[in-house]
């Protein structure tokens, strides 16, 4: 008979801790998917689509088109609409990391475009503001029956172009091609909202610099630069990617729509003008504000300078008859004290009244 071990061996041992490795709860696709939609002469089908069967329902019908909105997949989730899609690989990747810079990028018969979003944040005065330009990202995937979008940020949603779009059948009937413009279209026209909103706050700073008397850090003209130097990151390389497509960079893109891309490169022209005077103008203000402290600093260092000469009439004359010299008339005087602080106080108020009239005062 096999002895069993004593329980006294084991007493007062502490129990061994068993560390249950995190089993990572998958998340399905439809969690990340905002819309999926057919069309099909430029109506919405009715009913609601899983990527597979909508591509399947276009492809069988040999017409349409399928648009899919996603918004901020991960690798795993992203996949199965790769594979679906067949999307590269590579641009499935710059999708999902995101921060990218605009750019227009083909792939076999597949384009992938990546659009910077961005959104004017409200403050209530820009000489206190922290953050003045929210970015965000926008890529679109776009095959001969098909667009894939994949959002990056809460303010890049497209709901009010698929929308619009709907609205106007004849649009759709166009294709993919249709949606890619709208998005980019959305895309600028949100550019020009924010350069708008923008020069009114550097207006609104421009007044505050040069009122009289004003103190404005440099600091917050400096952020402010920083945040155009954003909204110029993301205006400035899209420049390229929209002129490649109006003027046929693929066949993906029909001639009736190229022409709609050139009037949207047009605004992104009168934007990236916007920017840039923008980028000069608070150089400029930079510069003044700069120019400005340094003359307060003057102004500061005069004034301490013409105090310390008035104190100085007092200092002196206490400091002489601290010296406690014996062979001094007026010391024994009757009237020398008061006649010592009158003269003292005659020549505080005269350099007082010179510093005054000579502005160091």
């Amino acid at each position: 008979m096999r002895n069993l071990p004593s329980l006294g061996g084991l007493r007062g041992r502490a129990p061994r801790r068993v560390t249950a490795t995190p089993i990572p709860i998958p998340v399905p696709l439809s969690a990340y998917v905002v819309d999926c939609a057919v069309y099909v002469d430029g109506k919405r089908l009715p009913g609601r689509w899983t990527h597979t069967d909508a591509v399947n329902e276009v492809r069988e019908r040999g017409d349409g088109f399928v648009w899919i909105g996603l918004h901020e997949p991960d690798e795993e989730q992203i996949q199965g609409v790769a594979e679906t899609f067949g999307l590269h690989e590579l641009a499935v990747e710059d999708a999902v990391h995101a921060h990218q810079r605009p750019k227009l990028e083909r792939y076999d018969n597949t384009l992938f475009m990546v659009l910077k979003t961005v959104k004017y944040v409200q403050n209530a005065s820009p000489d206190t503001a922290n953050e003045i330009v929210e970015s965000g990202e926008i890529m679109v995937f776009l095959g001969r029956d098909f667009v894939v979008t994949v959002r990056h940020g809460n303010h890049s949603g497209l709901g009010v172009v698929r929308q619009v779009l709907e609205d106007d059948p004849e649009k759709l009937k166009v294709g993919p091609a249709a949606v890619l413009y709208s998005i980019s279209d959305h895309v600028v026209d949100n550019y020009l909202e924010v350069t708008r909103r923008i020069e009114d706050d550097i207006d609104q700073m421009e007044a505050i610099v040069f009122a009289p008397r004003s103190r404005v850090s440099a600091d917050q003209i400096y952020l402010m630069k920083r945040e155009v130097l954003e909204l110029r990151r993301a205006v400035m390389p899209l420049a390229v990617p929209l002129r490649r497509l109006a003027e046929g960079y693929t066949p993906l893109i029909p001639e009736q729509v190229r022409s709609y891309f050139r009037d949207v490169d047009d605004h992104l022209i009168e934007v990236s003008d916007r920017v840039t005077n923008f980028d000069e103008l608070l150089t400029t203000l930079v510069d003044a504000t700069l120019a400005k402290i340094t003359l307060q600093q003057n102004s500061d260092m005069r004034k301490i300078s013409a105090w310390v000469a008035i104190i100085s009439v007092p200092t002196m004359v206490v400091g002489v008859y601290g010296m406690n010299f014996e062979n001094m008339p007026e010391l024994k005087w009757k009237y020398g004290y008061p006649l010592v602080i009158s003269a003292v106080i005659v020549a505080c108020l005269i350099l007082y009244r010179i510093f005054r009239r000579n502005r160091w005062l």
